[in-house]
């Protein structure tokens, strides 16, 4: 808590300062009236943005690096910012990913309230305006970018990436879960930890033979399986020294 109130204490005191005077952290300039971000930080801290396909230069180009991303994958349980509620998201989000264990954005500047990559953001960065949500919400949902965008001309990389979805698909783990929460399904419960193992195992086996750096396989594959079957109200557990696994419910 003390660390989380250190790295929020100039935001803070900005958000005060300008409340104090009776502006918003997000002002409008009065012999312009172009509004003017105040730099409070608020934004960049709650998270970093989604990926659309008018963004796909920025990654092409090396702007910002695939390590510094991440997917969430179709079927994937999300919040969405504009509905305000968790859903199943229907195809790739791509992300940038947070920093120390936070969700402020890996870009975000904590110490200078700015942004390191500031003229080579991506477009839901240029719209968003704090006090006017409306030209970020009609982009939204719209044309996100996918790894396939990304990934699709790449031989040998893009069969793997799709042997891996329709191996690990939400959709039939959300089907496996459902055998075994329902009807206690001992071959459910095998093929669900199957499912897990061979993508944690694919993760390590890509590393270490292809000398990737294993940031990356955040973006490649999405985040692994063995985090986020807590959507499913289930967690890994380890069972004996050989490292085998089950499930278990989650916070039990």
């Amino acid at each position: 808590r003390k660390d989380f109130c250190g790295r929020h204490w100039r935001s803070w005191l900005s958000i005060r300062k300008h409340r104090s005077l009776g502006l918003s952290p997000f002002s409008i300039n009065s012999s312009s009236q172009e509004s003017v971000c105040l730099r409070c930080g608020t934004c960049c801290m709650k998270g970093g943005p989604s990926f659309h396909y008018t963004d796909k230069e920025l990654i092409d180009n090396g702007s910002i690096q695939a390590s510094n991303l991440y997917t969430i994958r179709k079927g994937e349980l999300a919040h969405d910012n504009v509905k305000g509620c968790l859903i199943h998201v229907p195809s790739d989000i791509i992300k940038i990913k947070g920093k120390n264990n936070s969700w402020a954005c890996f870009f975000y500047n904590v110490n200078e309230n700015s942004c390191e990559i500031y003229n080579s953001r991506p477009a839901e960065c240029r719209l968003l305006e704090c006090r006017n949500t409306e030209a970020i919400k009609e982009i939204y949902s719209q044309e996100r970018l996918t790894r396939k965008d990304l990934l699709s001309k790449v031989e040998g990389l893009w069969s793997l990436i799709d042997d891996h979805q329709k191996h690990c698909s939400y959709d039939k783990l959300k089907e496996l879960v459902h055998e075994l929460k329902e009807r206690n399904n001992d071959e459910a419960l095998k093929e669900t930890i199957d499912i897990i193992k061979y993508d944690h195992n694919l993760r390590t086996v890509i590393v270490e033979k292809s000398g990737i750096d294993s940031l990356i396989t955040d973006f490649l594959f999405g985040r692994p399986l063995i985090e986020t079957i807590k959507m499913f109200d289930l967690k890994v557990q380890t069972i004996n020294e050989n490292k085998d696994i089950t499930l278990v419910p989650y916070g039990g």
